[in-house]
């Protein structure tokens, strides 16, 4: 009769081994409520802010958006699409962070947004003989036709919603 326990339990280590654990740990959010925007999360390096909404709509319950998040911000990283860049450990790509956010109105109902990252291999030049960090454009130009171009940080955001609300 032991054996039975130990087995399932056994068989379902690899599922809980795989999955993949956040760098960035948190509790999850304030419970939001529908109809108002909130700030998941802010990117500074990428002049970027998650942002998402409740919308109490059927048939699209959580409103979920990338915006800059100032005109004058300018960014050291890039922010790109999720199903276009399809970040993965083999990739290159690390899991930054996982934001889970419950809706005020319906606390089964929780809008959960996965961060990832890629780093980059941008450092700043070297100093120069006044002691200035300079970009020449001739060379950095001849460096990007050649493909040398350093490496910019990404970050890529999927939302997926868990549970749901009967009216």
């Amino acid at each position: 009769m032991r054996i039975v326990p130990a087995l399932f339990l056994a068989m379902a280590m690899p599922a809980v081994a795989g999955a993949a654990k956040p760098e960035i740990t948190r509790e999850p959010g304030q419970p939001q409520k529908p109809g108002v925007v909130h700030t998941v999360r802010a990117i500074p390096e990428a002049c970027a802010r998650l942002e998402g909404m409740f919308s109490g709509d059927a048939a699209q319950p959580y409103r979920f958006a990338a915006v800059k998040s100032s005109p004058n911000c300018q960014p050291r990283a890039r922010f790109v699409d999720f199903a276009k860049a399809q970040p993965s450990d083999a990739k290159g790509w690390k899991f930054n962070d996982e934001i889970r956010v419950p809706n005020a109105s319906c606390p089964s109902q929780v809008a959960v947004v996965r961060v990832w990252r890629k780093p980059g291999a941008v450092a700043p030049p070297k100093l120069d003989a006044q002691g200035r960090s300079r970009i020449y454009l001739q060379e950095a130009s001849e460096k990007a036709k050649q493909g040398v171009a350093p490496q910019v940080p990404m970050y890529a955001a999927e939302m997926k919603l868990e549970g749901a609300c009967k009216k």
